[in-house]
Formats: C-alpha cells, sequence, structure tokens
C-alpha cells in the first residue's frame, strides 16, 4: 500500500470487520469513512440496540469526511464515468480527494483507475 498514513474504509469492509470476518485484522492505521459509510452503517436493516453501540464505538475510533464542495464535484465525475450508485461514488470520491487508498470488496469500486483500492480477505463461511 502507498505511504499514506490513512486508509478510506468502504462501509462493506466495516461490516466484515465489526463481524468479524477479515482474515487479518485491520492494520494500525488512521482510518477514514466517508459520511455515506456512516448513514449506511446506522441504517442497516434490521439493526439491534447492541449493534448500535458497536458502530458507534468503531465510528468514535475513526475521521468521518463530510460531503464538501470538492467531494461532490468528484463524485459526479466518477458517477458518470464509472456508471457508479451514488453512496460508491461519494466513498470513491472522498478516497480520490484525500489521496488515500480505498479498502473495498465492490467489484466496480476495485476497477477505478484514478485511486488506489485494495481488497481485503475474507474468512469463508
Amino acid at each position: 500500500m502507498s505511504g499514506s498514513s490513512f486508509l478510506v474504509l468502504d462501509t462493506n469492509v466495516v461490516l466484515y470487520h465489526l463481524g468479524g470476518r477479515l482474515q487479518k485484522p485491520l492494520e494500525k492505521k488512521q482510518y477514514v469513512i466517508s459520511i455515506i459509510t456512516e448513514i449506511e452503517l446506522l441504517s442497516y436493516p434490521p439493526i439491534q440496540a447492541y449493534e448500535i453501540n458497536l458502530i458507534q464505538n468503531f465510528i468514535n475510533d475513526v475521521t468521518v469526511v463530510e460531503l464538501k464542495n470538492p467531494i461532490k464535484t468528484e463524485t459526479i465525475s466518477l458517477r458518470k464515468k464509472y456508471n457508479l450508485k451514488v453512496p460508491d461514488a461519494i466513498i470513491a470520491a472522498t478516497a480520490f480527494k484525500l489521496g488515500a487508498p480505498l479498502l473495498t470488496n465492490d467489484k466496480k469500486l476495485l476497477s477505478i483507475a484514478e485511486i488506489e483500492t485494495y481488497p481485503v480477505g475474507l474468512i469463508s463461511s
């Protein structure tokens, strides 16, 4: 991975992490999530009270990036170019504007040339 001191996490990676499904634990780095990831995590149905607490504790330990104009502009560009869903385009644009790698298992996001992306290994079920 690049020399960046932080990594952007896609929602799927956070869910794998919180669910104990990653083959390797996340490295000791500063993690960043988009405001979209926070929204997706806290609105994931059906969510139980203990899961909300787990998610809130995780969110308290990472940096949440708000949707500002530069990210919005890049979101539009990436959405048009790669035919992405809006949430995915926002997450990708966040990584792009921060110049940070994105950890994801989303095939579309892994194919974006403008950002450095890495998949994560999962424990097989």
